[in-house]
């Protein structure tokens, strides 16, 4: 993985480089920031350019051995940790049973989510997790020499998914690592990561990408015209990873548009005959789907209050999304959108820690019937 493989954010490369040169690498480093502004594949640049045995002013050189083997991820110094499931033969997983996945996933495109890598390996009805056999699997790689580098290198991609026991596990060797250890956080709820983790690292903080960098690699991937890719962008957030779902018509925009469509009219009519067979639908999607529909209802209600208070300017939806609204958005005024956003976030609360889907779901099905009408 090369810096200039990665969208925008040059401030943060020119940073990342300048430690480098001049030896002032930290041991402990925390990338943060919201999805797809490019956290995870800067880690990888950076743990490249770190290592590479000719490294350029701008970039790591790309052809020496040590490059050779990280663009294929193989390189034996390079280590990563990331959520995994458990499975009915693997009640103990670690990060190494899915690595081949992991790899294939990042060399066919790095800019992805924690939903799109639970699709990758089949588990995307099951919320994973970083487990505590993990943080024994950590002590024994950073325990080994370096085999041909100067750094041992530990990627660990989302630490928030780490449960209590692995991250408590990790408080000393993340304090006190062996020499030429360096540990790169990739977070993207930082609020979430214990204290006691956070307050070991090094705080490297992740913007949106800016539009003009976005712009140029949607005409550059894509060959789009300046006019097609300004109105793609307009509707990213800085998240390349939303650029690539709307340039491939990604089908979960889709499903999660129709299932709002489904809860605000059976929600506004009140009747739980209808409401009942669509609880029983989307308890069967998965925690992380489920946790994505309410994240796109929250930006939905936000946009149809917007829309409501006649600010079309700040307006962020899709045309099809833009239709419903042009009907809906009189019933999210300000006597409701707090309450509504207020329960929206709710339910996701409650669905991360593993509250009865149905359960979630029915209950807000029935307040919104109430809130719809004021």
């Amino acid at each position: 993985m090369h810096f200039r493989d990665i969208v925008g954010q040059e401030s943060i490369k020119e940073r990342l480089i300048q430690t480098v040169k001049e030896n002032r690498i930290s041991h402990a480093q925390l990338f943060f920031g919201p999805e797809g502004v490019g956290k995870l594949p800067l880690a990888i640049a950076y743990a490249q350019y770190i290592s590479c045995l000719d490294p350029r002013e701008d970039d790591s050189c790309g052809v020496c051995s040590s490059c050779f083997k990280y663009n294929k991820l193989v390189h034996p110094d390079l280590h990563f940790v990331f959520p995994v499931v458990k499975s009915t033969g693997n009640q103990n997983p670690v990060s190494d049973n899915f690595l081949a996945e992991w790899r294939k996933m990042i060399t066919e495109n790095p800019y992805f989510n924690v939903n799109q890598w639970y699709e990758s390996i089949g588990a995307e009805n099951v919320q994973g997790s970083i487990y505590v056999h993990e943080s024994a699997e950590i002590i024994r790689k950073l325990s080994l020499k370096t085999f041909e580098s100067e750094y041992k290198i530990m990627i660990i991609w989302l630490p928030e998914k780490m449960n209590i026991s692995a991250a408590n596990k990790l408080l000393k060797i993340i304090e006190e690592p062996p020499p030429k250890t360096l540990f790169i956080l990739v977070s993207e709820n930082i609020d979430l990561i214990l204290q006691t983790i956070q307050s070991r690292t090094q705080l490297v903080k992740i913007h949106k990408i800016d539009n003009h960098s976005l712009i140029s690699a949607l005409k550059k991937q894509f060959s789009f015209e300046e006019d097609k890719a300004v109105d793609i962008v307009r509707l990213s957030d800085g998240n390349f990873i939303n650029i690539l779902n709307n340039v491939h018509s990604n089908n979960e925009h889709s499903f999660y548009f129709q299932e709002f469509m489904n809860l605000m009219r059976k929600s506004y009519a009140n009747n739980v005959v209808d409401i009942i067979p669509w609880v029983d639908k989307i308890a069967t999607i998965g925690r992380e789907k489920q946790k994505s529909f309410l994240e796109y209802s929250l930006r939905m209600v936000r946009e149809n209050f917007l829309l409501n208070n006649n600010l079309k300017s700040m307006n962020t939806m899709l045309h099809d999304e833009t239709e419903f609204s042009n009907k809906f958005h009189i019933f999210i005024n300000q006597n409701n959108v707090l309450e509504i956003s207020d329960e929206l976030n709710k339910a996701y609360y409650h669905i991360e820690r593993n509250g009865n889907p149905k359960i979630v779901f029915a209950d807000i099905s029935l307040k919104l019937s109430r809130l719809l009408r004021k």
